[in-house]
C-alpha cells in the first residue's frame, strides 16, 4: 500500500503552531521599559557632556583671548546705557563713546592715584611704624610667657633668610613668571580696551552680524534670547558696583571708627578688589589689619579683622545670593553654586564670570523655551549690518 506524503502547504501550519510556541528570544524585547528610558537619558548626557567638555577645554586653551572679550562684555553692559543715555540728550555717537571711555578712564584712575598716593604719602610713617612693631613683637617673644631666648630668635631668622638664599633659584623663576603674567595682562587689558570701544560704537552691528549666522527660522529667537540676556548683564554689573561699594563703605567705615590710618585708601583698594573675588577680599582685608596691627596694636588689629570678616560675610552670605540673585533672576542657592563651581574649575576667573554666564544662560534659555520669539519676526539676512564693513537696509527698529 502507498503512503501518502504530506505536502508542503499541510505542514506549514504545523511549523507555525510549534513557532508560535517556542518563547521569542529578543535581548532588546527582554530589557525593561525604565532601563530603556535610562539609558536612552544616560548616552545623550553623556554626548551633552562631552561637548561641554569640549567646550571648557578650547575656553581654558583661549583664556587670553577670551577673557579679555568677557571682561569688555561686563564693561560695555556697564556703558553702553550711558552712551545711550548721551544719544537720546543729542549727543553724536562719536562724542558720546568717547566720554563714557574717558569718564571709565578717570574714575579708576582717580581711585587708584587716590590710594596709591595716600599710601606712599604715609609709606615712610609706616616703615617706621613696621620696625617699632617688631621691636615689639621681639620683645614679647623674649620676655613674654614663650620664653623665648635671643639665641633662639636669632637662629630662627637666620633659618628663614638661609631659606630664601635656598630657593633663589624658584625666587628668579617666580619673577620671570611674573614678569611674564604682567605681559599678558598689559596685553589683555589693551585687548578689553579695543573690544570695549567696538561695542560701544557698533555693538548692534556686531550683534546682528552674529544672529545672521544662524539659519531663518532661528534667528528671531536667537535676537530675542541675546537681547534678554544683554538686559540681565546690565543688572548684573550695576548690582556688583552696589555690592563693592557696600564693601568698601563698610570696611573704611570701621577702620574709621577705631582710628585706624589711612581708611580712605583702603576704602578705595576694597573697591577695586571686591571685583576680583577671593583673592580681591583678601588681600584688601589683610592689608586693612596690618595697618590696623603697625599703628595701633593687637586689640584695635583684632577689631579690625572682626569688621573685615563680618563685611565679608555678610557681602558673600547676604547681599551676594539676594540682592544678586534678585537682579540677575538665579536662585540665591544657584549664585552661590554657580560662583564655587567656577572657582573650581577655572579660579579667580571662573568666579569672576560664573554669576553673570549663568544668569544670561538662564534667561536665554528661558526666552527660548518660553516661544515668545514664534510671534517675531526673524530678519532677513540683507537686513543684517554693520557699518565697519558695509551697509545694507534694515527693517525698522532693528539695530541702528
Amino acid at each position: 500500500m502507498r503512503v501518502r506524503r504530506s505536502s508542503t502547504s499541510e505542514r506549514a501550519p504545523e511549523r507555525a503552531a510549534r513557532s508560535d510556541a517556542e518563547p521569542v528570544r529578543d535581548a532588546a524585547a527582554s530589557v525593561p521599559y525604565p532601563m530603556r528610558v535610562a539609558a536612552a537619558w544616560s548616552w545623550r548626557l553623556l554626548l551633552v557632556g562631552g561637548v561641554l567638555a569640549v567646550v571648557i577645554f578650547l575656553i581654558i586653551q583661549l583664556r587670553l583671548v577670551i577673557i579679555p572679550v568677557l571682561v569688555a562684555m561686563l564693561i560695555s553692559a556697564l556703558l553702553v546705557p550711558f552712551s545711550e543715555f548721551l544719544q537720546r540728550h543729542r549727543w553724536p555717537k562719536g562724542l558720546a563713546v568717547a566720554a563714557a571711555m574717558v569718564a571709565t578712564l578717570a574714575f579708576v584712575g582717580g581711585l587708584l592715584t587716590l590710594g596709591i598716593s595716600q599710601i606712599v604719602r604715609g609709606s615712610a610713617d609706616l616703615a617706621e611704624q613696621s620696625v617699632v612693631a617688631w621691636e615689639d613683637f621681639r620683645a614679647w617673644l623674649l620676655e613674654g610667657p614663650l620664653h623665648v631666648t635671643s639665641q633662639q630668635f636669632d637662629q630662627v631668622v637666620q633659618q628663614v633668610v638661609d631659606a630664601a638664599q635656598q630657593q633663589s633659584g624658584v625666587l628668579v623663576s617666580g619673577a620671570l613668571s611674573v614678569s611674564s603674567s604682567i605681559g599678558h595682562f598689559l596685553a589683555g587689558l589693551l585687548l578689553a580696551l579695543f573690544a570695549t570701544l567696538f561695542i560701544l560704537i557698533d555693538g548692534r552691528g556686531i550683534w546682528d552680524w552674529i544672529v545672521g549666522i544662524f539659519p531663518r527660522r532661528a534667528r528671531a529667537a536667537i535676537d530675542g534670547a541675546g537681547r534678554s540676556g544683554w538686559s540681565t548683564l546690565e543688572n548684573f554689573v550695576r548690582v556688583q558696583i552696589f555690592v563693592a561699594a557696600i564693601d568698601a563703605v563698610g570696611i573704611g567705615l570701621g577702620a574709621l571708627l577705631l582710628g585706624v590710618p589711612l581708611a580712605i585708601p583702603i576704602a578705595v583698594l576694597v573697591f577695586l578688589g571686591s571685583f576680583i573675588p577671593i583673592v580681591g577680599a583678601v588681600v584688601t582685608g589683610a592689608l586693612a589689619v596690618f595697618v590696623a596691627l603697625v599703628y595701633n596694636g593687637w586689640g584695635i588689629a583684632l577689631a579690625m579683622l572682626g569688621v573685615v570678616l563680618l563685611v565679608q560675610q555678610v557681602e558673600g552670605h547676604v547681599l551676594q545670593p539676594l540682592i544678586m540673585g534678585t537682579a540677575v533672576k538665579v536662585h540665591p542657592l544657584g549664585v552661590v553654586v554657580a560662583v564655587a563651581t567656577g572657582s573650581l574649575l577655572a579660579g579667580i576667573p571662573g568666579a569672576l564670570f560664573a554669576v553673570p554666564v549663568a544668569a544670561v544662560a538662564n534667561v536665554m534659555i528661558m526666552y527660548i523655551s518660553g516661544g515668545a520669539w514664534k510671534q517675531a519676526e526673524p530678519p532677513p539676512p540683507a537686513e543684517i549690518r554693520s557699518p565697519l564693513w558695509r551697509t545694507v537696509p534694515q527693517r525698522p527698529g532693528y539695530g541702528r
